[in-house]
């Protein structure tokens, strides 16, 4: 077998390649807020579905959808990082499910009320391919800088993705008009908007990115699947010297699994148990977006000072206040009459909870991807990326689906607190993790 080192020293790559890099963050932040949280996650609960009055059953198969997207790409994502290791093939890999992601969204127009099936099969193959993608170009980024540089380089990536969610979701919020059923041959639109948005907004990615090392010759489909499923194996028995990152990424599986039920179900929280008007669930978009991209921005500039995993941990503490604060509101909306002599609605108070989830989200999800790379060997990126996508999407699994059966028998609003005990021990769990130590193990690596 070859022999390399794991990470080495490596220099920083031209900004416009960065740039190019973070673009892709920039164009898939739009599909995430217009599909899984903003938009048409209300749509297919409240619309598509519609069992009124409390959509249980419309959240419990939007959880479904959603978890099984997730399944594909938790048994997906490793073997295809080895490949992409092996063959130095990652842009064509993440081409292709660029352009899935593009094709099963825009294709989201033709679903009609009442079509749950055909709504259901649709996000589960837009969702794979956008969440796969997400660990593809996550694997670029130890080839962009030194380690004192990526969490700024991980930050300004996922500060440009809210700034690129801001500006697809507000164009949509005004143009397309509310979720409704009356304004639905406006707002089914939000499918091609979106796909056309990461169509284009991502061209920088493919023009300035490179593939770093030398192309090996091709195989037959069949042996590199053999090959990848072989490495992934061998990569699992030498795991052992990476106890670092494999704590982290328990935790990982914690905190995102928590992350994950605020992306899909926040904007459905706000509609069925806060019972927000439209004006303030435009202004709760506009603010988590703002928030989250300065939290990544000043978390990712942090961390070159305090160090990823001590960032990361304050930003999961970050969470459990926000978290307490969205279960909470209605007793703040009380007690901010009695202290405060105010007569704020409990929708005002929401967007408090909305602030400090803004400042969690961006800066938690930029800090974890860091911290991957600081830990990854240089030359099995795209495969540990892989076990990262794993993590985050057997989290989105565990998370999604498991609010969903908890709101079956509770009710949404008490089960929200079920995220309190995922980001407690997501802090637990990187608590071992010594991100020297770590480092180091990832340049021992020989392969």
């Amino acid at each position: 077998m070859s022999t390399g080192t794991g990470t080495g020293p490596v220099a920083l790559a031209p900004r416009r390649e960065i740039f190019g890099w973070a673009m892709f963050d920039f164009a898939n932040q739009g599909y995430t807020l217009l599909i899984i949280t903003v938009v048409f996650g209300d749509l297919f609960t409240r619309v598509i579905v519609g069992d009124a009055p409390d959509y249980r059953l419309g959240n419990l198969l939007w959880s479904i959808a959603l978890a099984v997207s997730y399944v594909l790409v938790v048994f997906a994502s490793p073997v295809c990082g080895a490949i992409m290791d092996y063959s130095r093939s990652r842009k064509r890999f993440l081409f292709a499910s660029y352009l899935l992601t593009v094709a099963a969204t825009c294709l989201l127009y033709v679903v009609e009320p009442g079509w749950i099936v055909p709504a259901m099969v649709l996000l589960v193959l837009s969702n794979f391919a956008y969440a796969i993608g997400e660990g593809f170009i996550a694997s670029f980024l130890p080839d962009l800088g030194p380690r004192s540089a990526l969490g700024w380089i991980s930050g300004l990536g996922w500060s440009l993705g809210y700034v690129g969610g801001l500006v697809a979701t507000a164009f949509t919020l005004l143009v397309l008009g509310d979720v409704s059923l009356d304004n639905y041959d406006r707002i089914r639109w939000v499918g091609p908007f979106a796909g056309g948005f990461f169509l284009l907004a991502a061209i920088p990615t493919f023009l300035w990115l490179r593939e770093r090392g030398v192309r090996r010759p091709g195989l037959g489909n069949r042996a590199l699947l053999g090959m990848g499923i072989a490495r992934v194996l061998a990569t699992q028995r030498a795991l052992a010297q990476f106890r670092d990152l494999r704590s982290l990424l328990v935790s990982v599986f914690f905190a995102m699994a928590g992350v994950y039920i605020i992306i899909a179900f926040s904007f459905i929280y706000g509609a069925q148990v806060i019972g927000w008007d439209e004006s303030v669930r435009v202004w709760m978009f506009i603010t988590v977006q703002i928030t989250a991209a300065l939290g990544a921005l000043v978390f990712g500039h942090l961390q070159s000072h305090w160090g990823a995993r001590r960032v990361y941990l304050f930003t999961l503490a970050l969470w459990l206040v926000a978290i307490l604060a969205i279960w909470q509101t209605p007793a703040l909306t009380q007690l901010a009459h009695v202290w405060l002599d105010v007569s704020w609605q409990a929708q005002h108070v929401f967007l408090f909870a909305g602030v400090l989830s803004g400042l969690s989200l961006g800066s938690s999800q930029s800090a974890a991807r860091a911290l991957v790379g600081v830990l990854t060997p240089h030359v099995k990126a795209a495969e540990f990326f892989g076990y990262w996508g794993m993590a985050t999407k057997a989290a989105a699994v565990f998370g999604i689906f498991g609010l969903g059966l908890v709101q079956w028998l509770l009710g949404l609003a008490d089960a929200i607190v079920f995220c309190l005990a995922l980001f407690v021990l997501a802090m637990v769990a990187v608590l071992p993790v010594d991100e020297a130590r770590g480092a180091l193990a990832a340049d021992a690596w020989r392969e």
